[in-house]
This record gives structure tokens, C-alpha cells and sequence, in this order.
């Protein structure tokens, strides 16, 4: 699988039910989780004080990340999102060891 780090951002539709969005927001959460346990959502952070999220998410392909990861979210009508596919840098720290 390919990483991608992805730029969420949500812009709830004005005069959107405050109820709604909490229970979208809930079936977000779910979701969340059932596709980090899936091995696709990998980490997810917040920006201090922002209600974008940037995370790092794996897919086949940028078309199988947008179809069927990000796209089953129950907020993805509302997202933007920007998606930069990422490989390994040889001076990473976190991985294994220099290249073979």
C-alpha cells in the first residue's frame, strides 16, 4: 500500500440541524475507526485551534484513497481535501535502515 498525507477540511452547510451534524459527526467517529483497524488511517492530527485535520492515511492508489477510503466517510460531502502521495526518504529516523 502507498501513504498519502491528506488535508481535511470541513465546511458544514449553513442552516445545516445542529442534531445532524452531531450525528454525522458521531458516524464519523465510527468510521474512523473501523478504517484504522483496516490498516488505512494510520494517524490523524488536529492543528492547534482549527477544525482541519491532517493525517496520514494508505491506499493502492490516490483513486482507491479518495473511492473508497475518504469517500466513505460520512463527512466527505462537506470535505475538501488535499493529498499529497508520500515515499520514504533515505534520512528518515523512523525507518528500518538505510537502504539495501
Amino acid at each position: 500500500m502507498r501513504e498519502f498525507l491528506v488535508e481535511l477540511t470541513t465546511t458544514v452547510p449553513e442552516g445545516t440541524d445542529p442534531a445532524e451534524v452531531d450525528r454525522v459527526r458521531a458516524a464519523e467517529a465510527a468510521r474512523a475507526g473501523e478504517l484504522a483497524a483496516g490498516g488505512h488511517l494510520v494517524r490523524l492530527w488536529r492543528p492547534v485551534g482549527e477544525r482541519r485535520s491532517i493525517g496520514v492515511w494508505r491506499a493502492a492508489d490516490e483513486a482507491e484513497l479518495r473511492r473508497d477510503v475518504l469517500g466513505t466517510l460520512p463527512l466527505w460531502p462537506w470535505m475538501t481535501a488535499d493529498v499529497t502521495e508520500l515515499e520514504p526518504h533515505p534520512n528518515d529516523p523512523g525507518s528500518a535502515g538505510p537502504p539495501a
